[in-house]
């Protein structure tokens, strides 16, 4: 096991088979950071092109594909005093008849105030009728996973089976994370930070910054998932990602029937009845190109 100080020069607008930026072994810790979906550092200065520029990829020695990519969020947290978002909502979350209405959409109207020891963020601009706007920071990654399939590079603006732009708020520090394999070394990314953001980024960011990252990796050989799966303290959760959202959520739901069914041993009708009546969904990112539905579990729930 070795702590990796890692200090990003280059950075990817896609998850692809690049050449690895570090190799690592299971069992190792990384500490490094990632820049804004703008490119923005955390001296706030353009080190990268827009959007989603990401960190990596980190190449596991002896990941295969067929093995699951395991990756433990040990700490993340913003590193400057800034922070952007957009103002105006996506124009599909609303009824068609409605977006005449609405303002018009630009790419970053909002400044926010980060107080990084307090975890609190403050609306600085623009002035509006909610007064002093001031939220808890609960930062998250907004996009990461691994290489894709057949040596496809893909957006780093949208997701699919690899992970990518998912934008799950349920994404923080202490989640543990399970990623398919399609290429040698998983070749991890990770990018697209945010203080802030209610579910679905139905406003097409959340309050963007650059963070500090620590993350430590590990594999389950011989052990192929379809989707990517996490867990927290309290629960585990898989992850669909498409468009429309009922097929996100068709992946999400046949791939926690797997993990129920495979990793913890119910039987088919057992899994069933447990998800029909405990089962808990969240919105993940409804404004990209692809869709994301997360399927949720209390763990308190599952017999051992």
């Amino acid at each position: 096991m070795v702590l990796h100080q890692f200090t990003p020069r280059l950075y990817y607008n896609a998850l692809g088979s690049y050449e690895p930026v570090l190799r690592i072994c299971p069992g190792d810790t990384v500490v490094t950071t990632t820049v804004d979906n703008a490119g923005r550092d955390s001296s706030d200065q353009p080190v990268a092109a827009r959007p989603n520029p990401l960190t990596g990829p980190f190449y596991v020695d002896g990941v295969e594909p067929g093995d699951t990519l395991v990756v433990h969020f040990d700490s993340i947290w913003p590193n400057r005093h800034v922070g952007r978002s957009s103002t105006v909502l996506a124009y599909n979350v609303v009824d068609p008849d409605y977006v005449k209405t609405m303002p018009p959409r630009r790419k970053v109207e909002a400044e926010w105030k980060l107080d990084l020891k307090q975890g609190i963020a403050t609306l600085v601009t623009p002035q509006t009728r909610l007064g002093q706007l001031v939220l808890p920071m609960k930062p998250m990654l907004g996009c990461f996973g691994v290489a894709p399939a057949n040596e496809q590079a893909i957006s780093s603006v949208t997701s699919a089976a690899h992970g990518g732009n998912m934008d799950y708020k349920g994404f923080v520090t202490g989640v543990t994370v399970y990623l398919p394999v399609f290429a040698p070394g998983g070749l991890f990314f990770l990018g697209d930070g945010h203080a802030v953001q209610g579910a679905g980024e139905i406003v097409g960011t959340g309050v963007e910054v650059s963070f500090d990252v620590q993350f430590t990796v590990n594999v389950l050989k011989d052990e192929q998932i379809t989707w990517p799966r996490a867990e927290d303290e309290a629960s585990i959760f898989t992850v669909g990602n498409a468009r429309p959202l009922d097929q996100a959520l068709q992946h999400a739901t046949t791939e926690m029937l797997r993990w129920l069914q495979d990793g913890f041993g119910l039987d088919d009708r057992a899994a069933h009845i447990l998800l029909g009546q405990c089962v808990e969904y969240d919105v993940g990112n409804v404004f990209d190109p692809a869709y994301t539905m997360v399927c949720k579990l209390k763990k308190t729930l599952i017999p051992h």
